[in-house]
């Protein structure tokens, strides 16, 4: 492998309930929580992730967003690792999408979206009833 950057961010939403202490939310920290801080080849873990907070603030309108972003050497080459990861990650997760963009040296940007349609998709849920799209956006070759 060269010394090719990958850049790796997204976002996952769920829908704000406004109960005092959610357990939506509170599912969605303990999701990203028990994400190790090192890990193996390729990497995801709760440095990458913004952590969703216990209560509401009175000014946030009616979707809760956790972003994430990471740099990486090259993660292309073992992408179908991280997104297993990823899907393992959304299936302890309340949410109703999420969105992940590769930008690659080499392959361009790529941008993968997962939409659910049913707020009430939580942990434990099927993965396999979510739409999945898969856009190449541009190609460096």
């Amino acid at each position: 492998m060269s010394d090719q950057e990958s850049i790796v961010y997204g976002c996952i939403k769920d829908i704000i309930d406004f109960e005092p202490m959610s357990s939506r939310r509170k599912a969605n920290r303990k999701a990203l929580l028990s994400l190790p801080r090192l890990d193996d080849w390729p990497y995801l873990c709760q440095e990458m992730f913004s952590m969703p907070y216990s209560s509401i603030d009175k000014e946030q309108y009616q979707t809760h967003v956790i972003h994430f972003g990471a740099s990486y050497k090259a993660v292309e080459y073992e992408w179908n690792l991280w997104m297993k990861k990823f899907e393992s990650l959304l299936s302890n997760m309340y949410w109703v999408s999420a969105i992940v963009h590769l930008e690659t040296e080499l392959t361009g940007t790529h941008t993968f979206t997962w939409l659910n349609g049913k707020d009430k998709y939580g942990p434990d849920s099927q993965l396999s009833a979510v739409q999945r799209e898969w856009i190449q956006e541009q190609s460096l070759i």
